[in-house]
């Protein structure tokens, strides 16, 4: 998959069969679309193409965008449509300016100028354009003119699908990490980089590596302990993971920290990768570190279970 940086020096895209959209999450709602592209595009031996937009842009246009948190960085995004079989990203800067555009204008520059579009698929009720005047009806009534076809996935599909990815952002906040993962169709997950420590929960017998997640937009999971799947150097591994503020011993920031099973590799400055598959509990203070280690120990016994269940249904 070809990531294009800007819609201005496009070439090469064959037949192009695009959608549109900011896509966060790639739940199965998304899924449906790309897949029909690409069923598209093999019918008439083409290529597709999703035209995203970055920064999200409700990062632009709203007053309150710190509060907004996405399911997936752009990398992560990425990945998981190249894994999905896409051909090409073209990601489109996300202005003041280009929020003005018309559909008129995003349509003669971008869907018809630069990728030369052969067919355009849109999600149920999709918006686009300046006040997000355009829409199916627009597209398919000027279809002739604009010389491409255009299809809509239809409101049954996505109803019953019935996800939007502000249904999973709650589910993620509540810490249903299962919940999410029926929306998604795979573990939600978060990808940081190893960063030293204080090196507490060596002392408590359960060594933990902290992990730093450089996009501050990122969506992280609730408070409390999970178990989980740890993918370092393209190696997975059983654990559990902490995030909170470790009351037991005054934390006073907000930390993430993996106790990876059976693991004691140097990993400092190593990317890491979490899948969540369960939450354990929320996070407690503790009488002692003593009562701490003891509630450890019960934790990563459960995370062997939940976790051993989960590969059997591999």
């Amino acid at each position: 998959m070809i990531v294009h940086n800007g819609f201005e020096n496009l070439e090469g895209i064959k037949n192009a069969v695009v959608t549109i959209g900011t896509f966060d999450g790639i739940h199965l709602g998304h899924q449906e679309i790309i897949s029909r592209i690409i069923e598209l595009a093999k019918s008439i031996n083409g290529e597709t193409a999703l035209v995203t937009f970055w920064p999200h842009p409700r990062y632009v246009l709203s007053q309150n965008s710190d509060e907004m948190k996405l399911l997936t960085t752009f990398d992560e995004k990425a990945e998981i449509l190249s894994q999905l079989g896409l051909d090409h990203i073209v990601r489109v800067n996300f202005t003041k300016e280009f929020s003005q555009w018309t559909s008129e204008q995003f349509i003669q520059r971008i869907i018809i100028s630069a990728l030369h579009t052969k067919r355009l698929v849109i999600g149920y009720d999709h918006r686009f354009g300046k006040d997000r005047e355009g829409g199916f009806e627009h597209l398919k009534q000027h279809s002739g003119r604009y010389g491409f076809e255009v299809e809509e996935i239809s409101k049954q599909t996505i109803d019953d699908v019935g996800i939007s990815s502000t249904k999973i952002r709650n589910a993620v906040e509540a810490g249903k990490v299962e919940l999410a993962h029926d929306f998604l169709g795979r573990f939600y997950e978060i990808n940081g980089k190893v960063v030293g420590g204080d090196k507490i929960g060596k002392t408590l017998g359960f060594a933990t590596a902290n992990i730093q997640i450089e996009e501050t937009y990122k969506l992280i999971p609730a408070d409390g302990a999970y178990a989980v799947i740890a993918e370092v150097n393209n190696q997975q591994y059983k654990g559990m993971l902490n995030i909170g503020f470790r009351p037991t011993i005054d934390g006073k920031t907000k930390k993430i920290e993996a106790n990876i099973f059976d693991f004691n590799e140097d990993i400092y400055g190593e990317k890491i990768k979490i899948s969540f598959i369960k939450r354990l509990r929320d996070e407690v203070k503790f009488d002692s570190k003593v009562d701490l280690s003891n509630q450890l120990q019960k934790d990563k016994e459960r995370a062997l279970q939940i976790l051993n269940l989960h590969r059997q249904k591999q």
